[in-house]
């Protein structure tokens, strides 16, 4: 009787899908989204490198709820292929003497390599014949894989502050309680955080609170969703979100207004989501309504509900994380809270009011903007000085603006702006309005903050544009005197908004005001013997460079060039608008006069080569007696003639109409380079030659040094 023969199943050989999961402590909701997905692509790529993944669309999700980051990624091998390795040792004839026998260098390698010199191949190349070894090395198994990229993860997931827990080592953003791997439908023991994987999860807090086993990595979500009560997919968890406040706003007769950002957090907040409509007394309009929204959307994570003309309505939705036997106390528990805080912000808003927004300046002087910097009533009188000098520029009234710099800052004592630390400026504006100032200083108080983030509204009046540049500019100057300079992610005054909220100030309002001016003046104002700070020139520049930086990364991510950026900042223009107008100069020249643009960059490029090379310095001035060919002649004539026109134009500012003339000098400027001869050995005439062409390099550089431009 022959031998039964037992077949050996290659289906666990396959790749199957991988789930991870790290159950946690509450994680803080707005940093959920990109935590939960910086875990996913991190792991993602890390098994990508290692070549147990293919690069697929949608082979990697990641899923994150309040207490879980978790990742799924798609057919992943169950370990490496084997790869073989090369290592190249010395030459043959560095590894043999003339008797044929190994030196002392093949042998080394040899015992480096764990073989004898016999079995040791020799690999010819274009530089000579080699000793070379190959060496099977086994791919490594999944779970020692997965091991890796999940520690490395961790280590590099964006977290500006770690917490330990317990008696544990490990650290995190939040204590971590357990961890699931699931590969396929098998367990995968992988560990970290000091937490070894397995095939169990835990349930919503309150309506699920137990231990849940998932069967296999695609039974996660329906597991969970099924036994857990948790929507653990954040999007799918944001939609229904979303949904349900259209459908209560619609059955209410309202309109929500869904901030995205507020959607994201209440995301980060639930993983059963319910939301619920809730009322307030009517009396509260009376209050400004952005005290309401921040009420709301601020404090309470509610979204707000307006009428079909736009005005605040005494309703809200809120969105609770459990599905409530008794909804009704959910609801009335929820109003109450809100009922608490509107009240309170009525009494701030009739008794603040009792004091005039200009007796409170005083105060000022109690209130600290920084240990070296003095008092925000220091700051005050600092803006006072800038916001004049930029008056005179944008043609603001002096005595408004002097006004405005009186009660800009005067609401940050008061108790509505103590509650609700995010409308100062705009209370203060109510305030000031209603105790008689003029309109344009009101607006000035709330829009000198503007624009507060990325996209933001501009201040609209001269009179707002004026403290609103003055007060950053005072800003970046004080803090870079103490040597607080951003580094990496780390900016806590928030000096790269500040920089390029004056840059977009006045290039978006085309105001011409001198940048490096207005640094200098602010930075005199810190030479004064009651600051203590490094007001030097040294620092000065560090500031215009630092500002010039952030004016370099809006141009590029508005899309133009790297290199048209470049060319321009070579010419250090110190007036944001006029550097705007050579950039879009140079791009409209190379866009649109492309052949002529290419070629005078490549000339520029060459000239600037030559005059590099030139020990003495060079003469600006052409003698026309000198000329031995008629292409330089012809040159110097269309170099005097073009270049007046275009002079007269660059000093209007018209650097467009100066560049389209400049683009007839590509033919003579190549039929220069074709006939002549520059290095000419009669020094006389190749020092006119050289004047000529540093003539034609002047003349580009007053708009910009189109020489950096690579022409590919």
């Amino acid at each position: 009787m022959a031998p039964t023969i037992k077949k050996v199943s290659t289906a666990r050989r396959r790749p199957r899908n991988l789930l991870i999961e790290l159950g946690t402590e509450e994680l803080p909701p707005k940093a959920l989204k990109l935590l939960g997905k910086s875990l996913a692509d991190s792991v993602y790529k890390y098994l990508l490198d290692a070549k147990v993944v293919t690069p697929e669309k949608d082979a990697s999700r990641f899923y994150a709820s309040p207490r879980r980051l978790a990742l799924w990624i798609k057919q992943v091998a169950p370990r490496q292929a084997d790869r073989t390795e090369e290592r190249r040792g010395p030459s043959i004839k560095a590894a043999f003497d003339g008797d044929g026998k190994p030196t002392n260098a093949a042998l080394g390698f040899a015992g480096s390599c764990g073989v004898p010199v016999n079995q040791l191949e020799t690999q010819l190349t274009e530089k000579g014949e080699w000793l070379v070894h190959h060496q099977i090395v086994a791919g490594e198994d999944l779970q020692f894989l997965v091991n890796q990229a999940l520690d490395q993860a961790v280590r590099k997931l964006p977290i500006p502050k770690r917490m330990r827990w317990g008696g544990h080592v490990q650290e995190f953003v939040r204590p971590v309680h357990w961890l699931l791997a699931m590969y396929g439908s098998d367990p995968m023991p992988v560990t970290v955080l000091g937490l070894k994987g397995g095939p169990w999860t835990w349930g919503h807090r309150f309506h699920a609170p137990k231990k849940i086993r998932v069967r296999s990595a695609d039974r996660y979500l329906d597991t969970l969703k099924k036994e857990g009560h948790v929507i653990v997919d954040y999007q799918e968890r944001r939609s229904m979100i979303e949904r349900q406040i259209l459908r209560i706003a619609k059955r209410a007769g309202a309109t929500p207004v869904i901030d995205p950002d507020l959607l994201d957090e209440v995301t980060g907040l639930v993983e059963w989501p319910q939301a619920l409509y809730g009322e307030f007394d009517s009396r509260f309009l009376g209050i400004p309504a952005e005290v309401l929204v921040s009420s709301m959307r601020d404090h309470q994570k509610y979204f707000h509900l307006t009428d079909e003309d736009g005005a605040l309505i005494p309703g809200f939705i809120a969105v609770s994380n459990i599905k409530s036997s008794s909804p009704k106390r959910v609801k009335s528990g929820n109003q109450r809270v809100l009922r608490a805080r509107l009240a309170d912000a009525e009494f701030f808003w009739h008794s603040d009011q009792k004091i005039p927004l200009a007796d409170r300046r005083a105060a000022l002087d109690k209130v600290l903007f920084h240990e070296k910097l003095g008092s925000i009533l220091d700051k005050v009188e600092r803006i006072r000085n800038l916001a004049q000098l930029v008056a005179e520029t944008v043609g603001a009234n002096p005595k408004q603006v002097d006004r405005a710099c009186d009660l800009c800052k005067a609401d940050l004592v008061t108790d509505m702006v103590g509650e609700f630390p995010e409308l100062q400026g705009t209370i203060g504006s109510y305030y000031a309005a209603n105790q008689g100032e003029n309109e344009l200083v009101c607006a000035a108080i709330r829009e000198h903050y503007q624009p507060r983030f990325s996209g933001d509204l501009l201040p609209y009046n001269e009179v707002s544009q004026c403290l609103a540049v003055a007060d950053r500019i005072d800003s970046l100057t004080g803090i870079f005197a103490c040597a607080e300079i951003p580094t990496g992610d780390k900016d806590p005054y928030a000096l790269r908004r500040a920089a390029l909220g004056v840059l977009r100030i006045i290039i978006e309002l085309r105001l011409d005001l001198d940048l490096r001016q207005l640094i200098e003046v602010a930075m005199a104002h810190f030479r004064r013997d009651q600051y203590q700070v490094d007001a030097s020139e040294n620092t000065q520049t560090k500031v215009f460079d630092f500002i010039n930086d952030r004016l370099r990364a809006h141009y590029q991510s508005a899309g133009y060039d790297a290199m048209e950026i470049s060319a321009v900042m070579r010419v250090e223009p110190s007036r944001p608008l006029d550097f705007h107008n050579r950039l879009q100069a140079v791009h409209d020249f190379f866009t649109n006069h492309t052949e002529a643009a290419h070629s005078l960059a490549a000339a520029n490029k060459r000239i600037a080569n030559i005059l590099s090379k030139q020990t003495d310095s060079v003469s600006k001035v052409i003698n026309s007696e000198l000329f031995k060919e008629a292409a330089e002649s012809d040159l110097s004539d269309q170099v005097e003639h073009l270049g007046g026109l275009a002079r007269t134009l660059f000093q209007k500012g018209a650097y467009s109409d100066g560049l389209v003339e400049l683009a007839s000098l590509k033919a003579p400027v190549d039929n220069f380079f074709d006939h002549v001869l520059v290095m000419d050995e009669d020094l006389a005439v190749r020092n006119n030659r050289l004047a000529l062409l540093n003539v034609i390099r002047n003349l580009f550089l007053q708009v910009a040094d189109i020489s950096v431009i690579r022409i590919d």
